[in-house]
Order: C-alpha cells, then sequence, then structure tokens
C-alpha cells in the first residue's frame, strides 16, 4: 500500500534537509534600546559629618561630672542590689526613678540628696559588706549578756567602716561560722522560720550516741510541737561515736542541742562547719575573710 503524505508527520523525525535553509545561521536580534541609567543613592556621609559622634537615643549628653556626683548605675551597684551591667538593664527598661522622675538616659549622674528607687524600692549608695567568720569559744552575739563574754563584734573590728552585724545568734559555746553585714535584708531573709538553706554542725557529746537513736534522729522528730526534719545525721569518720555530724535546715541554732537532749544526752561542743554552702576551709578558728561576689550571690540565692 502507498503511503499518504499525512503519515510522514506521525512518524518520527523529519528527514534532514526535507526543508531548505534549516541549518543557515539566523541573523542576530537588534539590540533592545537601554533608557538612562538611573543614578544610585549617596550613600556617604558628607565630609563634614565625618568627624561628630553619632548619640544613642538613651545617651545623655555628655558634661563635666561635678563634685560628689555618681552615675546612676554606679550608683545602683554600690547598693548591693545588682551589677553595673544589670543595673543598665534595669534603667533603659524604666524600672529606675530618681526624685520621682523615671530615668532611662545611660550616664545620668545622681547627686547628693537625689531620692532613687529601684524597681519600686529606695536604695542607699552605702555598698553591701559580707565577712565570714570563724568564730571561737566564750564570744557572744548578745548585748545583754553581761560584760563576763566579749561580744563576736570584736572579732571583725577593722574589717569595715560600715556598721554590720551578725546573721543570726550564737551562744559563747557555740563556735564555728558566722556572716556578718549591713545588708538588712539578708539578716531578715536568714532568720525567718521558713528559711531552708543547710547548715552543718559537728556536735560533740558527752558520751557514744546509740545507733538506734542514730537512726530515730534520721527519720526526724518532734520537738516542742514542732516537727524537726534531719536530712543528715552520722558518726563522724576516725572520731569517737560521741562526734556527730548533723545536716539541717532550720534558722534556729538551739534545735542542735535540743534533738540530742531530747534522747538525754548532754551536749558539750557544737561547731557550724558550713553555713548556706559556706565553709571553714583556710579559714582558721578566730579568723574572717570578705565573701567574694560568686558566694554573695549564693547566699541570695540560698
Amino acid at each position: 500500500m502507498e503511503n499518504k503524505g499525512g503519515n510522514n508527520k506521525r512518524s518520527g523525525a523529519r528527514p534532514t534537509g526535507s526543508r531548505p535553509g534549516l541549518n543557515k545561521s539566523k541573523p542576530a536580534l537588534p539590540k533592545r534600546a537601554q533608557g538612562p541609567k538611573k543614578a544610585k543613592p549617596n550613600t556617604k556621609f558628607p565630609d563634614t559629618a565625618t568627624n561628630k559622634v553619632e548619640r544613642k537615643p538613651d545617651q545623655a549628653p555628655k558634661r563635666a561630672k561635678a563634685k560628689d556626683e555618681i552615675r546612676l548605675n554606679k550608683y545602683i551597684a554600690n547598693s548591693g542590689v545588682c551589677s553595673r551591667r544589670d543595673a543598665d538593664i534595669y534603667i533603659q527598661s524604666g524600672n529606675v526613678k530618681v526624685n520621682g522622675v523615671s530615668v532611662t538616659e545611660m550616664g545620668y549622674l545622681v547627686k547628693p540628696g537625689d531620692v532613687v528607687n529601684f524597681d519600686g524600692t529606695v536604695i542607699t549608695p552605702e555598698k553591701k559588706v559580707y565577712i565570714l567568720l570563724n568564730k571561737p569559744k566564750n564570744f557572744t552575739t548578745a548585748l545583754d549578756e553581761g560584760q563576763e563574754y566579749r561580744n563576736v563584734l570584736e572579732l571583725v573590728k577593722g574589717s569595715t567602716t560600715s556598721k554590720i552585724a551578725p546573721i543570726g545568734r550564737m551562744d559563747k559555746n557555740t563556735t564555728g561560722l558566722l556572716v556578718f553585714t549591713n545588708d538588712t535584708d539578708m539578716i531578715r531573709k536568714f532568720t525567718l522560720p521558713n528559711q531552708k538553706s543547710p547548715k552543718i554542725y559537728q556536735v560533740s557529746l558527752d558520751k557514744n550516741l546509740k545507733f538506734e537513736d542514730l537512726e530515730k534522729i534520721a527519720k526526724g522528730l518532734v520537738l516542742e510541737g514542732h516537727r524537726v526534719h534531719v536530712e543528715e545525721v552520722s558518726y563522724i569518720e576516725g572520731e569517737a561515736k560521741s562526734e556527730i555530724g548533723i545536716k539541717i535546715r532550720s534558722a534556729n541554732i538551739k534545735v542542735v542541742r535540743s534533738i540530742f537532749e531530747n534522747f538525754k544526752y548532754d551536749v558539750l561542743k557544737i561547731d557550724r562547719v558550713a553555713f548556706a554552702g559556706l565553709t571553714k576551709k583556710n579559714l582558721p578558728r578566730g579568723n574572717w575573710r570578705v565573701l567574694t561576689d560568686q558566694e554573695i550571690i549564693n547566699l541570695k540565692n540560698a
């Protein structure tokens, strides 16, 4: 049968050269007309502006600091509420007022007599002081026990010119760690009944502690109608069974004595070897030292 012309269209590729002029190169297209180039914006500042210092929006204009003036962030840091860097954050967020007016300017200068309100509380520029003492025997924290026993403040005399006070009470027979500070908020915090920072004591008894009594103490007990929780209690390794280590969270040091007296033991000595993470390491009896910044932070978070 003869093939019809129409079948060639469906049969696949056409034979080369079936149409004249296919292999000839096409003439180049004419170039499109281009409009005028757009002028680029000049992003360079004039030479006259290169010597100018651009002031940040919340930066106070610089001026000569008068005598007795102090930068606001330093004023806040000296009060002990936070560091200078954190003070800058509080200032920028509008949480600081001077004489009743909110201040957000960095570098603001405070004059003597200005009233600074930090996050709702009036603060003073007195720097907070924190002293750790390893208290010896025959010194007391009380001021009403007559002249027979000396006060613990004598032991830290010369450590600071600020008026400091001990955190908590210690009788003449109790030795060990005692913190002094002018931070009234911290003193109040550690004397509250619900304060739960750990304290570790080494207790010397008049006789060996029975193991069954040790187990009873470990389970906790009720003293004068109050439940006393004991975190840990154990014999001190390498010592007689009359030397006991006990860890509690009570703010009242008298609880330690009462625990053992409840089981008919006489307490000969109580030595506080740890207080809210602080230890007696490298601090001989009767000596004191200033707390580090990290130790102060730990106390505030205890």
